[in-house]
């Protein structure tokens, strides 16, 4: 069975949208992997890759309606810390952590340039 291992966003600001991501990714782990020829950078963690890159066809970076990218947590307490982490580094809410179906507990934040991500725990 194919599963997803990686999920990039565009950014308009990659310096800003770095620092944020390095910031929120180191603190579950994920390290830079390598610079991308877009003046982003790809990061990787346990068996999966994001990326946070300047647009390929050269246009402005925007955000997509309705995509999420997520990322899974074994405890409520990370998941809970990765959501204060992206809003201390300037993220904005778009969900506070809580249960939202029967075994699955999920947060969602918007990153510097509006992309909608998630933490989240089933089970």
């Amino acid at each position: 069975m194919a599963k997803v291992n990686y999920v990039t966003v565009g950014s308009n600001d990659l310096e800003k949208a770095k620092a944020f991501y390095d910031g929120l990714l180191g603190s579950i782990g994920m390290k830079p992997l390598f610079e991308h020829p877009s003046g982003g950078r790809l990061y990787r963690g346990d068996g999966c890759m994001f990326g946070v890159l300047g647009p390929y066809d050269g246009n402005p970076a925007c955000i997509g309606n309705g995509m999420m990218g997520g990322f899974a947590f074994e405890t409520v307490e990370e998941v809970d810390a990765f959501h204060a982490k992206a809003l201390e580094l300037g993220g904005a809410d778009e969900g506070q952590p809580g249960a939202r179906m029967p075994k699955a507990y999920f947060a969602y934040f918007r990153d510097l340039d509006g992309n909608k991500l998630c933490g989240y725990k089933l089970g």
